[in-house]
């Protein structure tokens, strides 16, 4: 199982609450010593909550915790 797989499961649980937003999410990755912080920035460098929803985070191991909007879920990505 990659990181952004363990992530996403964490996220989603959270992102079932009616109060999740990406301040929520972003504050779950923190806690979360597998996200490359750096990666993550460099990623979201024109995250916009309104138009976005919420961040993708990006994990030490090249995977990806990527945000769904139509599903309102995180999905890991492959490494790249």
């Amino acid at each position: 199982m990659s990181d952004a797989q363990k992530l996403a499961a964490a996220l989603n649980v959270s992102a079932k609450s009616a109060q999740f937003d990406y301040k929520k999410a972003r504050a779950a990755a923190r806690a979360d010593e597998r996200v490359d912080w750096n990666a993550t920035k460099a990623l979201n460098a024109d995250f916009n909550p309104d138009v976005d929803g919420c961040e993708s985070f990006v994990m030490r191991d090249g995977s990806v915790c990527a945000w769904v909007p139509g599903r309102f879920a995180y999905a890991p990505r492959p490494k790249a």
